[in-house]
């Protein structure tokens, strides 16, 4: 059995206590729903794709103000990371979930050990970790559209970076608090 499926059985064991206090299944269906997709940042298993989302579902990722639409487009946005990091660990901490929506809250980590393409074109082996939420719309049992908010800034000073403001003060890691 696949790491999803498996991750959906679990869920439907595990989750009515603890879910927001709503005996809805709808309710239910939504954090099931969102916890399952977050899943595959982790596993990179997309066979559950076709699942969870509509065929003309679109995926928001805010940060780098890109718009995936369609199984395939979603599928490689939610395994990019793969293609550039591993020890990927994806830890939900809260989901808020109604009939038609549910929000959660994340920390992702991962190691950076290969280049991510022109803007990281080395492998630093440090670690990334970042908070997030995510955000979905539900019809019909399935995902129409989901969107990321990712404060992406802690990344470019994990990966070495640093911040030149106007004026010329400078941030770097050593600095942030």
């Amino acid at each position: 059995m696949n790491t999803v499926r498996a991750l959906l059985l679990a869920s439907m064991l595990v989750l009515p206590a603890c879910t927001s206090g709503s005996d809805r299944p709808q309710t239910f269906e939504s954090e099931v729903l969102v916890r399952s997709m977050l899943s595959i940042w982790e596993t990179a298993d997309t066979t559950a794709v076709l699942d969870l989302f509509w065929p003309d579902a679109v995926y928001d990722d805010f940060p780098n103000q890109v718009q995936y639409r369609g199984m395939e487009e979603i599928a490689g946005y939610l395994t990019h990371v793969h293609s550039w990091g591993t020890g990927i660990y994806m830890n939900v901490t809260q989901v808020h979930a109604s009939e038609t929506s549910a929000t959660a809250e994340w920390v992702l980590s991962v190691i950076q050990d290969r280049p991510m393409g022109e803007r990281v074109p080395e492998a630093t082996g440090r670690e990334v970790v970042l908070n997030g939420v995510t955000i979905i719309e539900v019809e019909g049992g399935r995902i129409t559209r989901a969107a990321d908010y990712i404060d992406a800034l802690p990344m470019v000073l994990q990966l070495g970076g640093s911040i030149v403001y106007p004026g010329g003060v400078v941030v770097e890691l050593e600095e942030v608090r």
